[in-house]
């Protein structure tokens, strides 16, 4: 349903063929006398088996979202059967390692930057431990340039650059937040760096900064701002309502080349514990959308459905809000029980999470637990409904012409007109 509307389809296609920036930093991380290939697919197939097979690898590194984690997983054991030591390690694995121990030789349990080195050295001596897991936080100003060579020769549509890890915020819902460590910031140099590195493959790149929340601490980030506004690219990130509030960085926003933004703004009505300062009333947070807007730059704006307390009454009202909201652009999702959060702790303690929804359920798009005012189809029925008013052609068209209209005050994008 999603990929057939409108609305929907073309940050789908965007997400899908984001680069893996984790693999691509373990590769750049990788001893120069080992061999590094790289094999992106969206499903197991015997082909994918067989290409990995004819490189010989002495290691497999694997790392999967959780609602691809059983693929993973099923990859994973293909290859074990084959006699190759397979490692797994991303923020599921971080969260899950006893299940994944069950696939892998061996797990990485957090930043996988910290231990990768030891995982290859123990591999080449036949000691492969069963677990590694960081005594520290990875510092971001070791980061190394990450191995973009590995992408091959096609360009993307977006490229990723960490500028930042972790958040400040403790939202429940959010699997990314506090898994990691610490909220940790890249040196401004870095960037630069990694930022030059794209340019020479795709002078006309545009960048997703792979952040949880960009600019999450306030003040001026006057060195973030200069290193991506003298690169010339566009780019886009994600980041809390407040911006708005921060006239310091409205103010050069778009010169740096920031096109757009995705602001959490989270709920109509509900409230998520450890939400922090991101807690503020709607109008406060709309009057944040409109200054980012005033400013040049698109808000997506992101909504959660199905918190306590959702009703058809409530989606009800959310459908009339967006329907005629000043956002760019929109997101909708299911709150999404991920494993590593407070609120799938909470809703395992209370017995709501859905026995016979595993892991290809958590796609932000399908109902995994019983909500406490619905029942399952009823929110699956009214999210869906909700999909197709909100995304359908003549929302589509309208958010489009908000965008143009944002962007025709832009300095790199007056003469765009999508």
């Amino acid at each position: 349903m999603g990929m057939s509307l409108p609305g929907l389809r073309s940050r789908a296609n965007a997400i899908a063929a984001l680069p893996p920036l984790g693999l691509l930093t373990l590769g750049a991380l990788t001893p120069p006398d080992w061999d590094v290939t790289l094999h992106e697919s969206p499903a197991v197939t015997d082909d994918l088996v067989q290409e990995i097979l004819n490189d010989h690898p002495e290691v497999v590194a694997i790392s999967a979202l959780t609602a691809s984690i059983l693929d993973a997983y099923e990859l994973c054991d293909r290859l074990r059967a084959e006699g190759l030591l397979v490692v797994l390690g991303g923020l599921h694995v971080t969260a899950c390692p006893e299940e994944a121990m069950l696939h892998g030789d061996a797990v990485v349990i957090g930043d996988g930057e910290v231990v990768w080195t030891d995982v290859l050295r123990d591999a080449e001596r036949g000691r492969l431990r069963e677990r590694y897991q960081n005594t520290r936080p990875f510092e971001l100003g070791a980061a190394p340039l990450p191995r973009y060579d590995l992408l091959g020769r096609a360009t993307r549509p977006r490229y990723t650059v960490q500028t930042s890890r972790g958040c400040p915020f403790a939202c429940e819902f959010c699997g990314a937040s506090r898994l990691l460590g610490a909220f940790r910031t890249k040196p401004a140099e870095r960037i630069g760096e990694e930022l030059d590195a794209i340019k020479a493959i795709d002078p006309h790149a545009t960048i997703e900064l792979a952040d949880d929340n960009t600019f999450a601490l306030g003040g001026a980030h006057d060195e973030l701002l200069d290193v991506l506004g003298a690169s010339g690219l566009k780019w886009f990130t994600e980041c809390d309502w407040r911006l708005g509030e921060n006239p310091q960085v409205l103010v050069r926003l778009a010169d740096a080349g920031c096109v757009q933004v995705l602001v959490g703004i989270e709920s109509l009505v509900h409230e998520a514990s450890g939400m922090g300062a991101k807690r503020a009333s709607i109008a406060r947070m709309m009057d944040g959308v409109r200054a980012i807007q005033d400013a040049g730059v698109c808000v997506i704006g992101c909504f959660i459905i199905g918190c306590d307390g959702e009703t058809h009454e409530s989606i009800d009202r959310l459908r009339a809000f967006l329907l005629d909201d000043p956002c760019g652009d929109v997101q909708l999702t299911l709150q999404t029980p991920f494993p590593g959060t407070g609120l799938r702790r909470r809703l395992e303690h209370s017995g709501r999470l859905l026995a016979d929804r595993d892991w290809s359920h958590h796609t932000l798009f399908d109902v995994t637990y019983q909500p406490d005012a619905m029942g399952v189809d009823e929110l699956q029925s009214a999210f869906n409904g909700l999909l197709g008013d909100v995304f359908d052609r003549v929302g589509h068209d309208r958010r489009r012409s908000i965008r143009r209209a944002l962007w025709e005050r832009h300095p790199s994008l007056r003469r765009e007109t999508t």
